[in-house]
């Protein structure tokens, strides 16, 4: 039995399969059109989704016409007369047409992505996002292979609308450019966060304003960005504190899934271990993510689950690992690209379509920088090998392997290796360990045995406003405009 699941005609499109209780494949639209954040599906995807059968049963990540609900009582009339988000319709375009088309919620298919691949028996499931359909912050309950919504805020209560809003408010680009929001906070100070929160959130963490229509540009007029940010960012924190806080009590559960666009923001996502031992948060936490969770939460009508066995299932591009070029390029050059194995699938590079650098000296971060075309005050990830974590760092957990929390940087971390720590000396690190057994680790290994180091620098291969690189073809197109060698095989 093959189903897809499909995220399309919103933003982040996006196709997964699952075949025979198994992911087998997971892909972003925006990697093979290369128009970043593409909310529509290509032939491309399709046909590779195809190549692993036809499926019997495709899952629509929402419901458009209960979607349409909400748009009309927002006043948004071309959403609802002027775009056809019909899926089988959409779906015949690319010979889709005669296959069985349902649905499922959007905060449900988060909530699965996120139940479905934890492990955990069960759990309190958390999703925090802009909009669905109408939720906009949801509470589930997770046992026995079964989720049960338990508490809900509905539109305009949005968190996610309100960061958005901010995002605008500072300059940026809102549903594209929160991780750089949450970047400028380190430069600021947070002399507005009182303020901010009693003009917009209630004591119950609903808001005071449909921030749907964004944040005047006169809201604190004098103010330096930077400050609104740390300030924004300190809100961010406290109130998915408090939300998690009262899930958690409500749900009766110590083991936490977070889902939704807002668990992508790393730095609030750290504090939560005050709150609970057990955290996952799968790595394509929001709409791109849905696809899946589409699938996960049809696939058997909950009977069963799909062994989660990592991120890594998007287009393959075969050939060893190549460790040994890596090594010699870094050492002379301290900078390349690698892509090689199967994309990520989720918005952050784990290795196998990576930008390196050697981590050590402070001249790295300008150089990585200039290259992805980005601010100079943008931190870089650390990938460290895992049995080395604690050592370098302060975080309270002893894996992080999806660049999902900060950790505090020790000192001689600062000191030897300034490319990866941010202005408030933190770091999102991403920790490699033995039990994964990929190419990444042996390459961190290497570099280790050769360097006594055992981290480098890792970002995303692609510029800024431009998707990863996907095949071998992107990854020599990169090479050749920006002048910095790319591995694909050894």
């Amino acid at each position: 039995m093959i189903i897809w699941g499909v995220t399309a005609l919103g933003h982040d499109g996006a196709i997964s399969v699952i075949k025979d209780n198994k992911i087998v494949f997971a892909g972003h639209t925006e990697r093979y059109t290369r128009i970043k954040n593409d909310p529509n599906l290509c032939q491309e995807i399709v046909d590779e989704a195809l190549s692993y059968g036809h499926p019997s049963e495709i899952v629509w990540y929402e419901k458009p016409l209960l979607k349409k609900t909400r748009q009309a009582w927002a006043g948004q009339w071309k959403e609802v007369f002027g775009k056809n988000t019909m899926p089988k319709k959409y779906l015949k375009k690319f010979g889709l047409g005669k296959i069985k088309v349902s649905n499922v919620k959007h905060h449900e298919a988060h909530a699965a992505a996120g139940a479905f691949t934890s492990g955990y028996e069960s759990a309190a499931v958390v999703v925090l996002d802009a909009i669905g359909e109408w939720n906009c912050c949801t509470i589930w309950r997770w046992k026995n292979k079964q989720l049960q919504l338990v508490e809900r805020n509905n539109y305009p209560h949005s968190f996610g609308l309100f960061y958005s809003a901010f995002t605008q408010r500072c300059g940026l680009t809102p549903n594209e450019e929160e991780y750089i929001l949450m970047g400028m906070a380190a430069y600021g100070k947070p002399i507005y966060k009182d303020k901010i929160w009693d003009d917009y959130i209630n004591d119950d963490l609903t808001f005071k304003q449909n921030l749907h229509v964004g944040v005047s540009k006169d809201y604190l007029p004098d103010a330096d960005v930077m400050d609104i940010a740390a300030s924004v960012q300190e809100v961010a924190t406290e109130f998915i504190f408090d939300y998690v806080s009262r899930a958690l009590v409500l749900v009766g559960e110590s083991n936490l899934v977070y889902m939704g666009g807002v668990a992508l923001n790393c730095v609030s996502n750290t504090k939560l271990y005050e709150l609970c031992d057990n955290i996952w948060i799968m790595p394509n936490p929001g709409d791109a993510g849905n696809s899946l969770g589409a699938a996960l939460a049809r696939n058997n009508d909950y009977r069963g689950t799909a062994e989660w066995e990592g991120p890594f299932l998007g287009t393959n591009i075969e050939g060893k690992y190549p460790c040994v070029s890596i090594v010699q390029e870094l050492s002379k050059n301290k900078i390349c690209g690698v892509a090689n194995g199967r994309a990520e699938f989720g918005p952050r590079a784990l290795g196998n379509r990576s930008l390196l650098a050697d981590p050590r000296g402070a001249e790295v971060k300008d150089k990585v920088n200039e290259i992805k075309k980005r601010q100079k005050f943008r931190p870089f990830a650390p990938a460290i090998l895992e049995e080395h974590l604690q050592e370098y760092f302060n975080i309270p957990t002893d894996k992080t392997p999806y660049m999902q929390f900060v950790a505090e940087a020790r000192m001689k971390t600062k000191k030897e290796f300034p490319a990866i720590v941010h202005a408030d000396g933190t770091a999102r690190v991403q920790s490699v360990s033995k039990e994964d057994n990929s190419g990444f680790r042996e390459l961190l290994e290497m570099w280790y045995a050769k360097t006594g180091c055992p981290m480098l620098l890792n970002t995303s291969l692609n510029i800024r406003g431009e998707p990863l690189v996907n095949t071998e073809k992107h990854a020599k197109d990169f090479e050749d405009k920006y002048n910095v060698k790319v591995f694909t095989k050894e």
